[in-house]
């Protein structure tokens, strides 16, 4: 099994959206979370499609700063884009970058604030 394997199962396996773009704003990856989240916008469908093309002007505005943000400087690297009071949660953009620290894309990270009730260790089916 390669490293890429345990990677995607990560986000794969994620309850919180992740979708990936590249430096064209392409998406580029969608995982099941994503996918489900938007399918009334197309789902798995989106893949292939400029990100940009799911925004209004001004969000579309504001991920190109962004991006153009992440490509000035490697500490660069995460923005706070958006904040819903309705599901408690942040959004932010996070750079994708290669070894080197060369930017090769972003990534759209949902994160939950509210707290996880389910039991501690609860092994039931």
């Amino acid at each position: 099994m390669e490293l890429y394997d345990y990677f995607k199962s990560i986000a794969d396996s994620d309850d919180a959206q992740i979708i990936i773009c590249d430096l064209s704003h392409n998406i580029i990856y969608m995982n099941p979370a994503a996918i489900k989240n938007y399918a009334r916008q197309g789902g798995a469908g989106l893949i292939g499609k400029s990100v940009l093309d799911c925004h209004g002007a001004h969000s579309r505005e504001m991920i190109r700063k962004v991006a153009e943000w992440f490509a000035a400087d490697k500490s660069h690297n995460k923005v706070h884009t958006f904040y819903s009071e309705k599901r408690n949660k942040d959004v932010y953009m996070v750079a994708l970058r290669d070894g080197d620290g060369n930017l090769i894309g972003y990534y759209e990270k949902h994160e939950y604030r509210d707290r996880d009730l389910s039991p501690l260790y609860d092994l039931s089916d």
